[in-house]
């Protein structure tokens, strides 16, 4: 592996001594230097608490008013670090093109395409209660349009670049190479809520049968890759400690795929004839109870997998924002089809979820501003990458 995802010691300068906030740095301003593409995983995952909150299927008073407040706050987490990475382009626009030709650090390419989507996909269910419910569908249309075409772009791009310049070792696979071909399954997910705002016919159809593609898109590739990491833990172990936290990003397509399978199966019938409608329905249920078996399965071992590196040390690292979309989205694909079953089991599995989920996203958002406030998370992230090809 060869980047580690742990900040870089730096020896203190005097001028720096007397502050606390960014003391890490040598000038404020450095926070946009090492600005990476990865820093968007904590959009997505302040947000999927907010989504999730949303599909539970009980009522605990309040439980709405959070996630909509959870959701404004991913928004503006999202709003300002949009300007921070574009004032980070600006800048440091070497270091940002060697970031998106970096090995590992280029898969996280993928993240502000999710960011976005997931950001949208609150505001028409949850934001809709403060900015109306016309507005809420323009700005997710605008966010899913953006994120999806991004995602698309990602889900080719980085791997192209992976078959043609990055050197990958027989134990280099690791669960970030999923973050680029996962967003096309994002956006089949929040696709399926603006189905029925599209002008019926053929607008409408084509929605549908673009977001049943790109599920396709994703479900392939995420296969492929999980193989590969299977095997790369099977016959090379866990590798670098700071690491280890991308095992969950396993369950962003198992959970995310159950969730946009059951999405699409409901509002199939407003673009789709009969007999199709019904077997779209029959779909979500028959593909995402065995996928949702495995995702369990899998959340089982990668709870063991980080537990056991814990003990022995697990260095804090942007990498911990793995343990909560991935979670958030089995909590969303649990909630879709414990509606459709009826099923009191899946209910109260719903609720273990989302309290797993609610626990890591406190520990992680902690920890993330106590990095942010003294600067310890903008410090380079492992050695410098090689250089862009030009």
């Amino acid at each position: 592996m060869t980047m580690s995802f742990t900040p870089t010691a730096r020896t203190p300068h005097m001028h720096r001594s007397s502050r606390r906030f960014l003391r890490d740095l040598d000038r404020p301003t450095d926070l946009f230097r090492d600005l990476g593409p990865n820093w968007y995983a904590s959009v997505m995952g302040t947000g999927i608490v907010a989504n999730a909150a949303g599909l539970l299927p009980f009522h605990v008073a309040g439980l709405r008013a959070f996630g909509t407040v959870v959701w404004a706050l991913a928004s503006v987490i999202l709003v300002a670090l949009t300007v921070a990475w574009a004032v980070h382009w600006v800048l440091h626009r070497d270091i940002a093109r060697l970031h998106a030709h970096h090995p590992v650090m280029s898969h996280f390419w993928g993240a502000p395409a999710m960011a976005l989507m997931t950001v949208g996909a609150g505001t028409l269910s949850l934001g809709g209660d403060w900015i109306g419910t016309g507005v809420a569908v323009r700005v997710d249309s605008v966010l899913w349009a953006a994120g999806t075409l991004l995602g698309l772009v990602t889900s080719v791009w980085i791997p192209y670049l992976a078959m043609t310049e990055h050197e990958a070792r027989e134990d280099s696979a690791f669960g970030g190479w999923l973050m680029p071909v996962v967003p096309p399954m994002v956006s089949a997910a929040t696709g399926a809520a603006l189905v029925s705002h599209v002008p019926a016919g053929q607008e409408r159809l084509t929605l549908l049968l673009a977001c049943y593609a790109m599920f396709g898109i994703s479900l392939f590739s995420s296969i492929i890759i999980i193989t590969q990491l299977w095997s790369r833990l099977v016959h090379h172990k866990l590798g670098p400690a700071a690491m280890v936290p991308t095992l969950w990003i396993v369950l962003g397509p198992l959970g995310q795929s159950v969730t946009a399978a059951n999405a699409l199966g409901s509002v199939a019938h407003l673009a789709l004839p009969a007999p199709y409608a019904t077997g779209a329905a029959v779909f979500g249920v028959v593909y995402g109870l065995p996928t949702w078996g495995f995702a369990m399965m899998w959340l089982a071992l990668a709870a063991r997998l980080t537990l056991r590196t814990a003990r022995r040390h697990m260095p804090f690292a942007l990498t911990w924002w793995s343990f909560t979309f991935p979670v958030g989205t089995c909590v969303t694909g649990t909630c879709l089809l414990a509606a459709r079953l009826h099923s009191d089991a899946l209910d109260v599995a719903a609720a273990g979820l989302y309290a797993l989920l609610l626990a890591a996203w406190a520990v992680v958002a902690v920890r993330t501003l106590r990095g942010s406030f003294f600067g310890t998370l903008f410090l380079p992230q492992g050695p410098a990458p090689a250089p862009a090809p030009r």
